[in-house]
């Protein structure tokens, strides 16, 4: 099931995609695609619906993210060989975790706002993991049982705010659109193994990045239960799982966005994102 929250900012209604690819209101079954809607009994319930018997929408309307209420953005760094090494960085022992804020967050079709004096602008196409069932300490054998679902998000970053100017992740990770999510949340039933996923992104129509979750160093089980040993993850709470070779820094010379450029990004079965790059306000 690929669910959807669509509208103005703030205003957005639930809905789901059908085996069409229309969208149809979810209105009259629940009131919004949050945590409370990750439990199991509610999702079975949205499953047993008949999608025809729901309004079909009219138009393009806009996407927002697939669901609201987000509690944390735990995300991981260098998760992937190759993009470790056009980092010029060793593969780490063991995950590398920091935060982006939920103020990050927007539509997957929404403009992607640049940094004031941002110069170093760079994408990342990313696995998201949805926590449907609380976790603390979980084991890895256990992991994928407390996954609500996937999604798509681009790790926004300011490479200079990054490392190099104040070296710290989260400053150059944390603007406002900096964590464009969607389009759909996919259920983890239609995703039965998320080691066989493709990915990529395209910059003005130039593939940037194509590659596979299978070369991921940590696995989406073990980022999990290793997460879960620090900190309790509850049903809401997103996991971004580390992005393939091809991003901007990793270009010789390197390659950043700036304002005008478009960011097309897209994970097998869970859609694709298309944004643009506009100035600071």
């Amino acid at each position: 099931m690929k669910l959807v929250r669509y509208g103005e900012a703030g205003s957005e209604r639930p809905g789901l995609i059908d085996g069409e690819g229309r969208l149809r209101d979810l209105g009259g079954y629940i009131t919004s695609i949050d945590p409370a809607a990750m439990s199991a009994g509610q999702i079975d319930r949205l499953k047993s619906i008949d999608s025809n018997s729901l309004t079909l929408v009219e138009g393009s309307p806009r996407l927002g993210t697939p669901l609201s209420g987000i509690g944390k953005i735990v995300c991981i760094g260098l998760n992937y060989s190759d993009h470790a090494a056009e980092a010029g960085a060793e593969a780490p022992k063991t995950p590398i975790a920091f935060f982006k804020p939920t103020s990050s967050l927007t539509g997957p079709n929404d403009p992607i706002r640049m940094l004031r004096d941002s110069r170093h602008m760079d994408w990342e196409v990313e696995l998201c993991v949805v926590i449907g069932k609380r976790c603390d300490n979980i084991a890895e054998d256990h992991a994928l049982e407390h996954v609500a679902g996937y999604c798509v998000a681009n790790d926004v970053s300011e490479r200079k705010f990054q490392g190099l100017g104040t070296g710290q992740w989260i400053l150059g990770k944390s603007g406002d659109t900096f964590c464009p999510l969607g389009p759909w949340f996919v259920t983890a039933d239609e995703v039965p193994d998320p080691q066989k996923l493709h990915l990529w992104l395209k910059v003005n129509g130039q593939t940037m990045q194509d590659g596979t979750t299978a070369d991921m160093i940590f696995p989406v089980a073990h980022l999990i239960s290793y997460v879960s040993r620090f900190m309790s993850l509850n049903p809401g709470d997103i996991v971004l799982t580390g992005t393939p070779a091809g991003v901007g820094l990793g270009k010789k010379p390197p390659v950043y966005l700036k304002a005008g450029d478009r960011v097309a990004l897209s994970i097998d079965g869970l859609g694709e994102q298309a944004s643009e790059i506009v100035p600071a306000a």
